[in-house]
């Protein structure tokens, strides 16, 4: 199960519809071995698609080094997308390489009248995916 606050939500989900209709990514770090996502990192898009997501290697890298420098790790990974329910494309699964991480996925396709919102969790693991249940809190 994901554990968030409502504010990492809130603002994954903003970041999300800010960049519709191009597809939002970002990551919220939490303390290693806690699993808590804490710090909201939003990203980039460096393909900059309504289909298609991509960090830019130089920020990956620089985010990684930051983790690193802050004994942090990334507990959730997200992205949204745009026209689509939030379920990992073939695609994302082939991306999810953090064993660990939460893969939460945020659909903006009701934006464009194409369906109801939502924001879904999973865990991605030798290229199966298993959604998770989300619990919004208050505080932790």
């Amino acid at each position: 199960m994901l554990t968030i606050t409502q504010d990492l939500y809130d603002r994954i989900v903003a970041h999300a519809r800010e960049d519709h209709p191009d597809e939002a990514c970002g990551v919220v770090a939490g303390p290693e071995g806690t699993g808590r996502p804490e710090r909201f990192i939003p990203m980039l898009n460096a393909a900059r698609s309504p289909t298609f997501y991509e960090f830019d290697s130089q920020d990956l890298l620089k985010l990684y080094r930051e983790l690193d420098d802050r004994d942090e790790e990334p507990v959730v990974i997200y992205h949204s997308h745009t026209a689509t329910e939030a379920y990992p494309s073939r695609t994302d699964i082939g991306y999810a390489n953090e064993p660990g991480a939460h893969y939460v996925l945020v659909s903006t396709a009701d934006a464009d009248g194409l369906g109801d919102f939502q924001f879904r969790s999973f865990r991605i693991l030798d290229g199966e995916v298993t959604e998770e249940e989300v619990k919004v809190v208050e505080a932790y």
